[in-house]
This record gives structure tokens, C-alpha cells and sequence, in this order.
């Protein structure tokens, strides 16, 4: 990866920058020829097929695959959470980035082009579109990648409307995996999450539900997502979990008290969602920084306007650790992650072709024992204001289901 050492400096640049100025980068790296693959930023309604014939970056496919459960993955995967944006054939996340819908397609062929082959996304993005984009991208290159995808809300199958609550009742989930299966137009899902712990239904039976799928051929492998811990201990006893999905990053490290110990402990592999913070750590945010809805983060309280300057002491380290490693604040904290242990794999979601290429090149980065030690103590040492999620959406983590009568 010797070419990105001298484009990683620029790129922490460019993620800081107002979107003209980061144009008028691009485009001024393009004419100089300092960083031609940059230019993939600008071809985001180009054709699904035409990034197909991409080629990989420069060692991006002779980074160490790592083990995540059952699967040999590459470090870094990809989330695909987006929903319908403004117009027909608008993709949005819930920053307020967005894409076109062939624009998505063409993203994630890149990812797959560039060596990545976990590919999360869920029933609920959407509803449904996310899945839907997904399926289409990966025609012609399935069998080469791991694709997850999550039930637990409840969703009308039909319609996609929102019934609110969670809904994991056995005869749900079957009808839920079909309508996936369709979307994704796979035979099989590999990594089936449930999304949410439904609390009226015994954690028994939607593994109970997974196994039988599971004979099918309809699933391969299932995981949790933000569950609790003795749900975890039951699910597992009843059918092994492969993997848990939590949020997890240098902005919330919750999963290190108890999560990741049990995960050591019985084996399964660990997938941390949002792993940049919500771009508090890729060097996007700064103290003045204000969020209005539709932005997520409007809502979020640590991004609060009266606790965000204190919090910006993360980022300001994550700043100096990327520079120090000549990274760029994402590829810090990307490396981070996966440092804390060989089975953690995280998935940054994106709707630029650009950042998709940075978050991957993350994977040859690496701390030694030392430096890890160094910078684990200066993340301890710097207390974050305010709770990680909405109060509506916390109290739907850490779930425990009723018991099994």
C-alpha cells in the first residue's frame, strides 16, 4: 500500500473541508495526478456494471483475513443502511449523506472490488430499499461474500409500513426471511441478526424459529444485536450464536465491561455498528457543529450543543494519533477497533465512493503492543457527556426476552 501512504495525509484534509472546497481538491489532485482513484468520489450514478471492472486498490487483497464466528472475513465490512432520499431515485443514510440509487450499487461493487466481502444491511433500512440495492449489486459476485441481514421490528411484509414495536414471533420471522430472500435474490442468508430483542418472546423460540430455517438451507448462521446478556447465555445454549452486533467505537466503548468478555468466552465474533462514532471520529464534526432533523444526530444526546465542546477531546486525540500514524481520523479509529481484539469486525456505512476507499485502506493499519497501550490509557482517560442514543431507542437495548415456560 505504498501509493496510500502519500494520499492519506490529503484525505484527512478533504473529510474536513466544505463540499466545494473538497471538490475543488478532488479535482485539483485529479489534474495533478496525485490521486487518480479519488476521483471514484465523482462517479457515484455511474453504472453498477462499469464499477465491476474496477481495479482494487493496491493491497487491499493481500490484507490478513480475519475470523469472525464461522466466517474468514476482510477486516473492515460494509453497512448499507440507507433509506429513500429526496426524489424517485434517491439513497440517503440518516446523516443526510446521499447518493442515487445506481450511485449505491456502484459503491458497493467498489467495496467488493477492493477485497471487502461482509456486506450488513437489514429488513428495517428502508424499509426494505437497502435490501433491495444490495440483492442487485451482488448479482454475479454472491458466492464471494457473507451477506447479513436483520428481522426483529415490526414491519408490515407487504407494504414496508411501520407497526412500531418489535415483532419476533416465530411465524414472523419465516414469512420475514422469505420476503428477504426475494430481495436479496440469494437462496440463502448467511448471517441472520435479530435486530431487537422482542421481550414477550422466549429467546428459545426465535432460535428454536433459526434453527429450522437453518435446516432449510434459508439461513446459515445467526446473531444478536444489542441483546442482553442472559438472552445471549439462552440463545446460545439453544443454537450458537456466531455473532453480536453492538455499537462500539472509541466514542462508546459500553461492550468492553461485559459483552466482549462473553463473546471471548463462548466464542462468537463481534461486529461493532457505528465504529466512527456517527462521524464524530472521522473528523467531520467540530465544536460548533449543530444537527436538524432529518440528521439523526439531532436527536442524539451526546451530540447535544452543551456537551459536544467537552466531547471534542476524543476527537481532538483521534486527530493527533492519525497524524502520528499518517492515517486519517477514520483510519485511526477503524484501526482501533480492530486492534481491541483478532474477531472484531467493523462495518462504516457510506454514500461516497471516496470514504469507502478510506475506510477500507484503515486494514493495514496496525498499533504495536506499546503504542496500543498508549492510546487505550488516553481513551480512558477522557469521560464522554451524554447518552449514546435517544432515551426511546436505548431502552430497546440490552433487552432480556421472558423466559421460556
Amino acid at each position: 500500500m505504498k501509493s496510500k501512504v502519500t494520499q492519506i495525509p490529503l484525505l484527512a484534509q478533504t473529510r474536513q473541508l466544505d463540499q466545494p472546497e473538497r471538490r475543488r481538491l478532488l479535482a485539483a489532485t485529479a489534474t495533478l495526478g496525485l490521486a487518480p482513484w479519488l476521483l471514484s468520489a465523482c462517479a457515484g450514478t455511474a453504472d453498477a456494471s462499469s464499477a465491476a471492472h474496477h481495479k482494487p486498490a493496491s493491497g487491499t487483497h493481500s490484507v490478513t483475513r480475519r475470523r469472525l464466528g464461522p466466517f474468514d472475513v476482510y477486516p473492515i465490512g460494509l453497512g448499507v443502511q440507507w433509506h429513500s432520499g429526496r426524489g424517485p431515485l434517491a439513497v440517503a443514510d440518516l446523516y443526510t449523506s446521499s447518493t442515487t440509487r445506481q450511485g449505491g450499487i456502484a459503491l458497493i461493487r467498489r467495496a467488493a472490488d477492493l477485497g471487502v466481502n461482509l456486506f450488513d444491511t437489514a429488513e428495517a433500512y428502508g424499509p426494505f430499499m437497502s435490501e433491495e440495492l444490495l440483492g442487485e449489486a451482488l448479482q454475479g459476485i454472491r458466492d464471494r461474500v457473507v451477506v447479513s441481514t436483520k428481522f426483529g421490528f415490526d414491519i408490515d411484509p407487504a407494504t414496508g409500513a411501520r407497526r412500531g414495536g418489535v415483532n419476533s414471533r416465530p411465524d414472523h420471522i419465516r414469512q420475514v426471511v422469505e420476503a428477504q430472500l426475494r430481495r436479496l435474490r440469494t437462496d440463502r442468508i448467511d448471517l441472520l441478526y435479530q435486530h431487537r430483542v422482542d421481550p414477550n418472546v422466549p429467546i428459545e423460540d426465535v432460535a428454536g424459529t433459526i434453527k429450522d430455517l437453518v435446516k432449510q438451507g434459508k439461513v446459515l448462521h445467526y446473531g444478536l444485536s444489542e441483546p442482553g446478556l442472559q438472552t445471549v447465555r439462552r440463545a446460545h445454549k439453544e443454537n450458537p450464536v456466531a455473532v453480536i452486533q453492538n455499537e462500539y467505537s472509541m466514542l462508546y466503548r459500553g461492550p468492553e465491561a461485559q459483552v466482549l468478555p462473553l463473546c471471548e468466552e463462548l466464542g462468537i465474533g463481534f461486529v461493532p455498528w457505528s465504529p466512527l462514532g456517527m462521524g464524530f471520529l472521522a473528523g467531520t464534526i467540530n465544536a460548533r457543529s449543530r444537527f436538524e432533523a432529518p440528521d439523526f444526530r439531532a436527536t442524539v444526546p451526546r451530540f447535544a450543543p452543551d456537551v459536544l465542546p467537552a466531547n471534542m477531546a476524543l476527537a481532538e486525540l483521534v486527530k493527533t494519533w492519525a497524524a502520528r500514524k499518517n492515517a486519517t481520523p477514520a483510519q485511526l479509529a477503524l484501526a482501533w477497533l480492530s486492534a481491541q481484539k483478532p474477531w472484531i469486525v467493523p462495518i462504516p456505512g457510506t454514500t461516497n465512493v471516496a470514504h469507502l476507499e478510506e475506510n477500507v485502506a484503515a486494514a493495514s493499519i496496525s498499533f504495536s503492543a506499546d503504542e496500543l497501550k498508549e492510546l487505550n490509557a488516553a481513551v480512558v482517560a477522557i469521560p464522554i457527556r451524554g447518552a449514546r442514543l435517544p432515551p426511546a431507542v436505548l431502552s430497546a437495548t440490552g433487552v432480556e426476552a421472558v423466559p421460556k415456560r
